[in-house]
């Protein structure tokens, strides 16, 4: 079963992401969330997902050091990271490449950007 984490503090965020995404949840992909970095490191850790979506500005550990924590272990490296943030100055997607991450998307986001990048990274073709 393939596996989305959603990592915001944001509840909105959290239940539009949901939202949004919830139509892979038919092609069997399972959706997790997170509300801070400490809980979001505990649920790759455990459940390894696929993909993530990292907000920079979250709790306990900021979402740039989930994300070089992630890309720096050689068990996890392997998992696709696209942060999500409303900082959008070239500066941030610079810090967010540099930590690792794989897209850099800003809000506010296009709902149909996330499914149609999510359905690629996941294999899942659109119908």
């Amino acid at each position: 079963m393939k596996k989305i984490l959603i990592v915001d503090d944001e509840p909105n965020i959290l239940i539009l992401m949901e939202q949004i995404l919830e139509e892979l949840e038919d092609e069997g992909v399972s959706i997790l969330t997170a509300i801070n970095g400490e809980q979001a490191l505990e649920i790759i850790k455990k459940e390894e997902p696929d993909l993530v979506f990292l907000d920079v500005m979250i709790p306990h550990i900021s979402g740039l050091e989930v994300c070089e924590t992630v890309k720096n272990d050689s068990h996890l490296c392997h998992i696709h990271i696209i942060l999500l943030t409303a900082r959008g100055q070239s500066f941030d997607e610079e810090s967010g490449m540099k930590a690792g991450a794989d897209l850099y998307m800003t809000k506010p986001f296009r709902p149909r950007e996330v499914l149609l990048k999510s359905q690629e990274i996941l294999g899942i073709h659109q119908v």
